[in-house]
């Protein structure tokens, strides 16, 4: 008798996005959000790959159907909430695959990798074309992101990201380009590895930084995070920005800096405002890869290095760290340590 391999079985959360939308007609690449196109439920999506069926036994659960532009932190806190939920069953899943839009996936991704108290893989999939557009990759990722949350090598590698083949790792991947399909890398350190086409799930090195379920970081019960505003450097910067989001009630205040991490001296002023108010400051940098280093007079001042965090993830450790302390001492720990 031939021997049988039990199917994993993989929870499939929907969140929408482009993998779930559906174009005016096949060409309809571009303005498909633009007029009202459909958006596909976790289970309308894995009808239309039937081949998902001979790897994985998936579960549809139903969550969102939005754009990842309307993504907020109060939805990453329900969908912490929902895989918490999932995972504590009777029936609990081997592994999770989300569906969610591009735009804001990476800090989807990163709030996950750092909240997640699971040890069950998890991994993040979007597209970059509609999923009834012409050479769509909506299909094969998805099933690609099936196929790695169902791998035991998927163990242990803290939030994944799969897109284009590659997997990657939640903390560490960005959006690098609008429409080419190639666009989620990481820019520093590389890819994970491989989901390649004859099914082979090929890890070539693991995440070094605390990812979960290894974190000090537990949202469950919260009902939302505090406020943390990006202010984006340029030559002649002052201080309008920063001031109007201390105004607006901001916690914490991330600069997307000019490399290799220095302010505008209107800038200056307005962090030092900023810190005297009792903000938290990170300084994260605009050049888009690079590590941001401590310096003496920026340590004086309380500001904290982003190290090598984009400005749109150093935001979401820092909405994470404000709550758990204040102190900026020990939050710049915690951008040392994740």
């Amino acid at each position: 008798m031939a021997k049988t391999t039990k199917k994993p079985r993989v929870a499939v959360i929907g969140t929408g996005g482009t993998i779930s939308s559906l174009g005016r007609n096949s060409l309809d690449l571009v303005e498909y959000p633009d007029f009202g196109g459909s958006k596909l439920e976790a289970a309308e999506l894995l009808a239309r790959v039937p081949e998902i069926a001979e790897i994985a036994d998936a579960i549809p659960v139903r969550f969102r159907a939005m754009g990842s532009i309307k993504v907020t932190p109060k939805d990453w806190l329900e969908l912490n909430e929902l895989i918490h939920k999932l995972v504590a069953e009777k029936d609990a899943p081997d592994g999770i695959v989300i569906t969610h839009g591009t735009a804001t996936l990476e800090e989807t991704a990163y709030f996950l990798n750092l909240s997640l108290k699971v040890a069950i893989p998890v991994v993040i999939v979007g597209a970059q074309r509609p999923a009834n557009g012409i050479s769509s990759d909506a299909a094969i990722n998805l099933l690609n992101a099936i196929r790695v949350a169902g791998s035991p090598e998927a163990r242990g590698l803290g939030v994944l990201v799969v897109l284009n083949d590659e997997i990657q790792a939640g903390r560490e991947v960005t959006k690098t380009s609008v429409f080419r399909l190639q666009t989620f890398q990481a820019h520093d350190v590389g890819m994970l590895g491989y989901a390649d086409s004859d099914g082979t799930i090929a890890i070539y090195r693991t995440p070094a930084r605390k990812h979960a379920p290894d974190t000090e970081f537990d949202v469950r019960g919260l009902q939302d995070m505090p406020r943390v505003d990006i202010v984006y450097s340029y030559a002649g910067s002052d201080a309008t920005a920063t001031r109007a989001f201390v105004a607006a009630g901001a916690r914490g205040i991330v600069v997307a800096s000019l490399a290799p991490g220095l302010l505008t001296p209107g800038e200056k002023e307005a962090v030092a405002e900023a810190r005297g108010r009792g903000v938290q400051v990170v300084l994260s940098c605009r050049a888009g890869s690079g590590r941001i280093v401590e310096r003496q007079l920026q340590k004086a001042q309380g500001i904290i290095p982003a190290d090598n965090l984009n400005p749109q993830k150093a935001r979401v450790l820092l909405m994470l760290a404000l709550t758990r302390t204040d102190d900026p001492e020990r939050i710049g720990e915690m951008f040392r340590t994740y």
